[in-house]
């Protein structure tokens, strides 16, 4: 599929469309493979209005119309500000494998870097049987589980490593039983 041409933009407190056009491709985007992240408009709303906060990054990627086809947030509230934590990214299921996760990812990595981050983390659930370490019991050997992940109906645990991510961890039935959470990370090189 052809990468679409897209601009990345700051989401405005005080730009209502775009923020309802989030608010609908956040619930709309999680819908199938979490959904009970955001399990309708009101819940997703407040996600998007919790992404406007001081100590947040908010972006967006807007389609020459002006249309929102995806969207980033990410906090620094742990780690005195060198850890920021990416949560969530959202592309418009219609513009999947465009480019538009990978260009959304690469701005908010610069706005960390910008802002003294050294290292982004994030949670990549599993809810639906999409791995190997899905559905089963992680104990006692959740390391090891983790050492022969494979992906079985695309988790984006892969698309996250093509960036640079590691698994760095999980956390066995955060979801519930057999669901576990798996934690990735990617160390920033800052330019000195």
């Amino acid at each position: 599929m052809r990468k679409l041409e897209t601009q990345t933009v700051d989401l405005d407190l005080h730009d209502k469309d775009r923020i309802q056009q989030v608010t609908h491709l956040l619930f709309r985007g999680f819908r199938e493979h979490n959904p009970n992240g955001w399990p309708d408009l009101p819940s997703a709303r407040r996600e998007v209005k919790a992404s406007l906060r001081k100590g947040h990054i908010s972006l967006v990627a807007i389609d020459k119309a002006g249309k929102v086809v995806g969207w980033i947030s990410g906090n620094n509230r742990t780690y005195q500000g060198f850890v920021w934590e990416l949560h969530p990214l959202v592309v418009d299921p219609d513009y999947h494998r465009r480019g538009i996760g990978t260009a959304l990812e690469r701005a908010f990595e610069q706005r960390v870097i910008e802002n003294g981050g050294r290292t982004i983390w994030l949670g990549a659930d599993d809810e639906d049987n999409m791995t190997s370490i899905s559905g089963i019991d992680l104990y006692p050997d959740v390391l090891g589980h983790l050492s022969q992940i494979k992906n079985i109906k695309g988790h984006p645990f892969e698309f996250y490593q093509k960036l640079g991510f590691v698994i760095i961890g999980a956390l066995p039935d955060a979801d519930g039983p057999g669901k576990p959470d798996i934690f990735m990370a990617k160390q920033l090189f800052l330019k000195t």
